[in-house]
């Protein structure tokens, strides 16, 4: 409402930069290898996203240096709304924490266009770990930490801090090993040299149907469609533990604000339709609810995240680089 407010006041000017806007096809960098679950997530987005604003709306991969490389492209280009970053946790979170001097400030060098979804991680375990619920894996872990370790896709990756997180959530001192990647950590689960792995869910969910490693829970604050049946550890009694990754738009700095508002309502018309939710939701993600949204709402949301990030981080005892 705020938001929509400030865009009714907005000057003749921009107004005008508004009405002109898209006019050629927009660029969406999305800041990892083609392929990948973000890379299909973006490309959904862009489908629908080109009839909606009557141009072509297309991806550019621009993989490394977690996700600085391709947000940094953005951040530097011309804020004229026909370059935008399908920004992650990665991009906005992560790379402001490990880093220390990361290639932009990420809460300040972007025009947030609104939070899209929130893809949750999945606690998974060695098939023949003696437990089966969150309560249960707290209490063995605790018994059994010095004996204990657990994999990630490598040191600062959402695999990684995630985990990192619900080990400070339950008291917990095992064993990190990380790894190149989240396929040879996987690896090692379902062989069980390695006994747990903090996944995202989409990710985890054919070893978790093969029966190769078990599922324990969610670490969000809802199911996820892609496991319906199993629980959250916020069901389980541990309300606190949520470590979910996310994806949301962002334009450049200086982008007018008549543009960021009406890229807005095409990504709000988007995520509204049956066929987009049902294909985000065949990749694990849960789009935010409608007051989640808005840019205001992100931008608050990147500093928040941030914040959040950065105590476990610390906690963790990544030195950054």
């Amino acid at each position: 409402m705020i938001f929509a407010v400030a865009a009714a006041l907005l000057s003749p000017i921009s107004l005008a930069t508004a009405q002109d806007w898209p006019a050629r096809p927009i660029k969406i960098v999305v800041a990892a290898a083609a392929g990948g679950p973000i890379d299909v997530f973006g490309r959904v987005m862009a489908e629908r996203l080109s009839p909606i604003l009557g141009q072509n709306v297309f991806i550019e991969n621009v993989p490394g240096a977690g996700g600085m490389v391709g947000g940094q492209a953005v951040a530097r280009a011309e804020p004229d709304g026909h370059i935008a970053l399908l920004g992650t946790i990665a991009t906005h979170t992560h790379s402001q924490n490990l880093y220390k001097a990361p290639l932009y400030n990420a809460a300040v060098d972007f025009a947030p266009v609104g939070l899209i979804a929130e893809i949750p991680l999945v606690l998974i375990v060695r098939k023949d770990l003696p437990v089966t619920s969150m309560a249960e894996f707290a209490n063995y872990a605790k018994r059994n930490a010095a004996r204990m370790n657990y994999g990630s896709a490598g040191i600062g990756s959402a695999t990684h801090l995630g985990c990192a997180l619900m080990n400070g959530a339950l008291g917990l001192d095992v064993q990190h090993v990380p790894y190149r990647g989240t396929g040879p950590a996987m690896q090692d689960l379902m062989t069980g040299r390695i006994d747990y792995l903090c996944e995202i869910v989409v990710t985890a969910k054919p070893q978790i149907e093969s029966g190769m490693v078990k599922a324990i829970a969610t670490l969000s604050g809802a199911r996820s469609a892609v496991l319906p049946d199993l629980a959250t550890a916020k069901e389980d009694g541990f309300a606190d533990l949520e470590a979910d990754t996310w994806v949301a738009l962002f334009l450049p700095r200086g982008t007018p604000d008549a543009i960021v508002a009406k890229f807005n309502a095409a990504m709000v018309q988007t995520l509204a339709t049956p066929e987009t939710r049902a294909k985000l939701a065949d990749l694990g993600a849960t789009i935010v609810a409608p007051d989640r949204q808005s840019p205001p709402y992100l931008r608050q949301f990147v500093k928040d995240d941030i914040a959040k990030w950065a105590a476990v981080t610390k906690a963790s005892g990544i030195q950054p680089n």
